[in-house]
């Protein structure tokens, strides 16, 4: 895995601070694992078959399921997980979950407070590049993590660009082992 803190799009400037990189899945657990109220951003490009043998929307409903967090489908994204007989995703457009996420004062979709990381998967990168922005340059102590292809400087913590394969490792990296604890 070549691990390079360069955005996907390369005339996009984040600005002093980055993401740091993931180079190691474990990075993620370790991370959900220290959350006391996580939540999951899944985009509408989950439902595309991008990472080898299975969709991106896939590991959502296995993350879900195996330690419990909560997930909100943007776009149309919650037809793919109707689709896949999982009722357990909140529907929000994006730019509404990005801005309800600045609010320190929501008490989030299950009335817990505020969440203390958001993990982000299967938004455009542009739009993950400004809702991102937004939460680093406004939000109160929310860690935000990118589980994209490529490498996004607004998050907390991001993967540097990755081929497929790679990626697809990473996650199955990352589920095992939640599943194993």
């Amino acid at each position: 895995m070549s691990a390079k803190a360069e955005p996907w799009q390369t005339a996009e400037i984040a600005g002093p601070k980055k993401a740091l990189l993931i180079l190691k899945p474990v990075v993620v657990v370790a991370m959900l694992k220290k959350a006391k109220n996580p939540i999951l951003i899944v985009g509408h490009l989950a439902t595309e078959t991008d990472s080898g043998n299975s969709e991106m929307i896939d590991y959502a409903i296995r993350m879900n399921k195996t330690i419990g967090i909560p997930v909100v489908a943007t776009a149309h994204t919650i037809n793919g997980f109707i689709k896949k007989n999982f009722h357990d995703a909140n529907w929000m457009s994006a730019m509404e979950i990005g801005n309800r996420l600045q609010d320190s004062s929501w008490v989030g979709l299950d009335g817990q407070g505020p969440y203390d990381l958001a993990l982000f998967m299967g938004l455009p990168y542009y739009m993950g590049f400004v809702i991102l922005s937004g939460l680093k340059h406004f939000s109160n102590n929310l860690k935000t993590i990118s589980l994209n292809r490529f490498y996004n400087p607004h998050a907390t913590w991001s993967f540097p660009n990755l081929n497929v394969k790679d990626w697809n490792e990473s996650f199955e990296k990352i589920l095992s082992t939640l599943e194993g604890t």
